[in-house]
């Protein structure tokens, strides 16, 4: 059985969306899809974001969605009643960690310095996300972690063309996450034949 680490080691970029009308979710879903990112993390910053990841799920059933800024247990029940693969948090809170545990749902809960991985491994977690990765001294950073850990990383936060490939080649990172391709204008707008450009310069990049 391929696991949701796998999947995203072969996306290699998950498009992380802040969308305020969830009605727009399934059209956003297609441009993700047909022009090579069939990935998005959903981010719980927005009253949207439950019925984005159901539309998005119904629309593309065998589509990889997560749920992205999950800070509660409230929010881990609302990311599975929607239909998510994963979740993700932008820190490391044992009590959101231990509830996903709880419900079976992997977790991607964010650090960016030594003392918050070794919690991370207490935990009993292997797969993290660095954030905010540019911010907390980057790839410089990350190579240092990855030094010392026997962890995986997701890279998210001030990833952008210039430096993404640059994390991509750290052995220790398997996917990163990033928005430069989903302005929040154009999804507003509808303007899916250019975000299907971005999207597209984005899977050829990391091809």
């Amino acid at each position: 059985m391929t696991t949701v680490k796998q999947r995203l080691s072969d996306i290699k970029v998950v498009p992380v969306i802040t969308i305020k009308d969830a009605s727009k979710a399934g059209k956003l879903a297609k441009v993700l899809v047909e022009n090579g990112l069939p990935c998005a993390e959903v981010t719980f910053r927005t009253p949207a974001a439950p019925q984005a990841i159901k539309n998005m799920r119904k629309a593309y059933p065998d589509m990889l969605i997560g749920s992205g800024t999950v800070i509660t247990t409230q929010q881990v029940d609302e990311s599975i009643k929607a239909g998510v693969d994963f979740v993700v948090s932008p820190g490391l809170n044992p009590t959101t960690i231990k509830y996903c545990q709880q419900r079976g749902v992997q977790i991607v809960p964010g650090v960016n310095n030594p003392s918050l991985v070794e919690q991370a491994i207490e935990l009993g977690l292997d797969t993290l996300k660095f954030f905010p990765a540019e911010p907390s001294g980057g790839v410089d950073m990350l190579k240092a972690l990855t030094a010392v850990y026997p962890v995986s990383f997701m890279p998210t936060g001030g990833i952008s063309p210039k430096n993404v490939n640059d994390y991509l080649a750290l052995p220790a990172v398997f996917a990163c996450g990033g928005t430069w391709m989903l302005p929040s204008d154009l999804i507003d707008d509808e303007k899916w034949e250019e975000l299907g450009r971005l999207i597209a310069n984005v899977a050829d990049m990391i091809k």
